[in-house]
């Protein structure tokens, strides 16, 4: 079964219509007017009421539940209210945390989901599928993919640059993750989907083609990345997996998040990882380093704050992070010996 975003609306000033286009996918499903949005704190005071006034006027009931930190906990208590208020609609306002938890908590709820990013971090503004705190190991989780995305590139322009060009080093990892998908199919006999596969992997040519739009944010570099992080988001969708988009690089990326308290941005991490990742499989790792140098993105554990230590140890340990998930590392995953040879030979440290 493929669960699909109804509508994705795409553009400047979006969201002070976000009512008649919310109207327009649950008018059709007959739901009632209720709507909880879950947004942090800082998104909420800036960006909130612009949402609850295109709604209200839409004729939307509105709450606002601010939340401050991406865990099952979190999650959990906001499925309880959203059942507990009989809520029709999650929305997930922000960045990657607050629509982490909306998205899990509509799944939970058993509530429709929508989906307002306020930054272009990551592909998860698509995906049917959450990283929240407080399971055993950070991997996504199932949770629900949106009936709406609604992206303003006013709001999305007006963003931290940082987190806009962590997007861009998440939308490269499909480069590795493709090609581990591929391994695993031949490999182990797991389920490979070639269009899905296709469809991640056109993401990052796309954003690898549109490099200095990107770099100067510029309304046409951010529309070829944000299209790019949904077309990736809906790769995820087509699989019912998270495997179009995430493989070795993001391994390596969820191991860094255990090892430190202040981790750096989850793209950020991917960037680093795609670069290492593409050495083992034998791609053009000098070009990939390049376009993510050439867009602003850190290309070494010194750009992010990283010890060198904890790279190596990232890279013994990013194999028994997901081990049902067979990747370019293999099953043992490399040696403290192979994995500081890997890091250094592709200057990440």
């Amino acid at each position: 079964m493929i669960d699909l975003p109804r509508k994705i609306v795409v553009g400047k000033g979006v969201l002070g219509n976000a009512g008649s286009y919310l109207d327009s996918v649950l008018e059709p499903l007959g739901e009632s007017r209720r709507v909880l949005v879950v947004s942090g704190p800082r998104v909420s005071a800036k960006i909130y009421p612009t949402l609850k006034g295109s709604l209200v006027e839409a004729g939307f009931e509105v709450d606002l539940e601010t939340v401050e930190t991406p865990s099952i906990d979190v999650a959990s208590r906001v499925a309880e209210l959203a059942r507990r208020r009989d809520y029709s609609v999650v929305v997930g306002l922000g960045g990657g945390k607050a629509i982490d938890v909306a998205k899990y908590a509509a799944r939970e709820a058993g509530k429709a989901f929508v989906s307002v990013p306020t930054v272009a971090s990551h592909d998860g503004i698509t995906s049917p599928f959450a990283s929240l705190r407080g399971f055993e190991k950070p991997t996504s989780q199932p949770a629900k993919a949106p009936i709406l995305i609604l992206i303003d590139t006013s709001v999305i322009a007006g963003a931290p640059r940082r987190y806009n060009i962590a997007g861009f080093g998440d939308v490269v990892g499909k480069f590795t993750a493709v090609l581990d998908w591929k391994l695993a199919h031949r490999l182990r006999g797991e389920y490979y989907g070639s269009y899905a596969a296709s469809l991640a992997l056109m993401s990052a040519k796309h954003v690898a083609q549109h490099v200095d739009e990107i770099a100067s944010m510029t309304e046409e570099g951010l529309r070829v990345l944000l299209e790019a992080l949904v077309s990736s988001g809906v790769a995820m969708c087509i699989a019912g997996s998270t495997r179009p988009a995430s493989g070795s690089e993001h391994l390596f990326a969820h191991a860094v998040t255990l090892l430190v308290k202040q981790p750096p941005l989850h793209g950020e991490l991917v960037g680093l990882g795609t670069i290492m990742m593409s050495y083992l499989h034998r791609l053009n790792w000098k070009k990939i380093r390049r376009i993510l140098r050439r867009v602003g993105a850190p290309v070494t554990a010194y750009d992010v704050g990283l010890d060198a230590d904890i790279v190596v140890e990232a890279l013994v340990n990013a194999a028994r992070i997901r081990p049902e998930r067979y990747t370019i590392l293999g099953e043992r995953g490399l040696t403290p010996e192979a994995a500081r040879r890997l890091a250094k030979t592709t200057g990440v440290i």
